[in-house]
């Protein structure tokens, strides 16, 4: 297997600077999927067992002047690398300011992502500071374990407010419970035919019940315009979660996106759907049991 790429524009190297800076808080280990077209950041903790999953998407011609790979066979020409996603953010918090940004996978002793960063001195001349990343090589038999999640049909999807407001309202209710209930109402506006979509985010305990309402957000179409239709438009569509769990994806968002969706399955899970220019971020909560 082979890999090495490069960045040399500056806006996508801070482009690319932030994405890793997300993925880093929102797991400790992460998943880099690399094939000739795209890299992924995998999150993949076990949805059945509670966990989130995360799929994160970037076109590599958006972002590298020069990228080159060699999978483990024509046949299978994709690498699949696990790797400690903070390792990766603090190598690039040195490339601010950089002329050029150099990946490669190497071989030290152990499997290594090699993160060279040329900087420019006071006197002009050029440095190189280089970062060997610890990693393990994902074996084919468990490539299985780390493919796109499949989304389910949603019975409600609506845009989300903007993320540093919703950050700051959960990061207030989660101080009253652990667990929060998430609702979203369709409001048809028949002449018009638009929706437009409120959002309730509610906690209760033995001695409060505190709802946030968010209304005008919109909704776009599902992808199944019949159960839309047939959906009666006051109807709720319901589901409970770990309020830590949406917080954490919260934190991680130091941008706010270009688009933002969540997506509900009632008592099942919420799917949230952020585009970040060229960047697509894919965010997985199950319900609680």
């Amino acid at each position: 297997m082979k890999f090495r790429a490069k960045i040399v524009d500056a806006a996508c190297l801070n482009h690319f600077t932030r994405v890793s800076n997300m993925i880093a808080k929102l797991a400790k280990i992460c998943t880099l999927r690399i094939s000739p077209e795209k890299l992924n950041f995998i999150l993949c903790d076990r949805l059945a067992g509670g966990g989130v999953s995360t799929w994160c998407e970037l076109e590599q011609e958006n972002f590298f002047s020069e990228f080159q790979m060699e999978g483990i066979s024509a046949e299978n020409n994709v690498i699949y690398l696990e790797l400690t996603s903070e390792n990766l953010s603090r190598a690039l918090k040195t490339a601010q300011n950089a002329r050029t940004l150099k990946f490669k996978l190497t071989n030290k002793h152990f499997p290594c992502l090699t993160v060279s960063v040329e900087l420019l001195s006071m006197s002009s001349s050029s440095r190189i500071v280089t970062h060997d990343i610890p990693l393990n090589v994902i074996p084919r038999k468990l490539w299985k374990d780390f493919q796109q999640p499949s989304v389910p049909e949603a019975e409600v999807s609506i845009y989300l407010p903007v993320l540093k407001t919703l950050k700051s309202v959960v990061e207030k209710m989660k101080n009253i419970s652990n667990h929060l209930t998430v609702f979203a109402i369709l409001i048809l506006q028949v002449i018009e035919a638009n929706l437009n979509g409120e959002l309730n985010l509610k906690i209760e305990t033995d001695l409060v019940c505190v709802t946030t309402h968010f209304k005008d957000l919109g909704n776009p179409s599902l992808a199944s315009d019949d159960a839309s239709r047939d959906r009666d438009p006051a109807e709720m569509a319901e589901v409970h979660v770990d309020i830590r769990k949406l917080l954490q994806f919260l934190v991680g968002q130091q941008v706010n996106p270009t688009r933002a969706l969540c997506n509900i399955v009632s008592g099942r899970v919420v799917h949230l759907d952020l585009l970040y220019e060229d960047v697509s971020l894919q965010y997985f909560i199950p319900a609680l049991a």
